[in-house]
């Protein structure tokens, strides 16, 4: 199939099935004009890919560990023996950023606590305003 019908199929625009190529996750066939053709592998490759990046994985990861996963389903099964080692240190990674996002957001909270009764109300009418106006 040609761009256009990839994109319809997979809701995924020409810019990004370009990027997801750049950046090795995807290689469909190219005919002698230089289009690109993809195959029915090629969709299941951009469901896994948007999958895993939404789970919060890097583009460089997902080109790692795509050799390493196949379809059950609805679920992704890894198949490599060092891949659940390597999933588990991505999500400890995004456990501690999570861990010190609220911690952030408790000193912010702790900020906005200790601001004076009128400069709150004055944040508090100016953002009805704004909620107003849009």
């Amino acid at each position: 199939m040609r761009m256009k019908e990839m994109v319809r199929r997979t809701q995924v625009s020409e810019r990004l099935l370009r990027y997801y190529e750049q950046q090795g996750l995807l290689s469909p066939k190219r005919l002698p004009s230089g289009y690109r053709e993809y195959s029915e592998a090629d969709v299941d490759t951009v469901r896994r890919v948007r999958c895993l990046l939404t789970a919060g994985l890097p583009t460089a990861m997902i080109a790692r560990i795509l050799p390493c996963l196949r379809d059950e389903g609805e679920r992704l099964v890894p198949t490599c023996p060092d891949l659940v080692a390597q999933l588990r240190t991505q999500r400890d990674r995004m456990t501690a950023e999570i861990e010190a996002l609220h911690t952030s957001r408790g000193l912010l909270d702790d900020v906005l606590a200790a601001a004076p009764d009128h400069l709150r109300q004055a944040a508090q009418d100016g953002a009805g305003r704004a909620r107003t106006a849009a």
